[in-house]
């Protein structure tokens, strides 16, 4: 019981820190995603190639979560965005507290989009808001088509689905209608993007999707 008793305060302190945030990212009229996988899905190629069709329309930087190293941040870097790294020393999820730091270092009023690029994780991540408007999953289709039922609360908590790699379908054990279905049944609110960064499919869909949502009003 007590064990449950301090979950529950480390979850609504890190909930009272992230409506914080959503306050500050919204009033300066920011679109923000929180991108969650499990590791190696490709979180990270979808971030290089969605900053290299986006970068001339919408001003976009990058909060970059990582258990150890700042490999991604130098990645995303390169594509001359701002791009802010939270090493977690071990920590499986990044919470509010993090990223509401990490915010103080942005200049928020010349921005249109912020990506959070949380830890590989399917599951701690699911639980912890850090004030974004909504959780993009991705699911690369390496891991198979039954990740859906098997952490149900990412998929449930999530806005977005996309399925990666697609490129790679005739080499893997993974059939793209029974991911969709595993994933719809689980949340039928989803909206299902299907790419791969080797081949460019579905990331000019992707990314329009993600410009309509990151225009600031007139």
């Amino acid at each position: 019981m007590s064990v449950i008793t301090i979950e529950r305060k480390v979850l609504e302190k890190n909930d009272e820190i992230a409506r914080l945030n959503r306050a500050l990212i919204e009033g300066h009229g920011l679109f923000s995603i929180n991108i969650v996988s499990s590791p190696g899905a490709g979180k990270t190629s979808i971030l290089e190639r969605t900053i290299e069709r986006l970068r001339g329309s919408v001003r976009i930087a990058v909060i970059e979560g990582d258990v150890q190293t700042d490999f991604d941040a130098q990645r995303v870097a390169r594509y001359g965005v701002p791009a802010i790294q939270i090493v977690t020393h071990g920590g499986c999820h990044l919470e509010a507290k993090l990223v509401q730091d990490a915010l103080a270092r942005l200049d928020l009023k010349e921005l249109d989009l912020l990506v959070i690029e949380n830890v590989g994780n399917l599951v701690c991540p699911a639980n912890y808001d850090l004030g974004e408007a909504l959780k993009v999953v991705v699911l690369s289709t390496t891991e198979g088509d039954d990740k859906p039922l098997k952490y149900p609360v990412m998929f449930r908590n999530a806005s977005v689905l996309i399925i990666n790699k697609t490129d790679l379908l005739p080499y893997v054990s993974c059939d793209l209608e029974t991911v969709r279905r595993n994933a719809l049944q689980i949340n039928p609110q989803l909206r299902i993007f299907e790419t791969s960064c080797t081949t460019q499919t579905g990331i000019p869909e992707w990314c329009r999707w993600l410009e309509e949502r990151s225009r600031r009003p007139s």
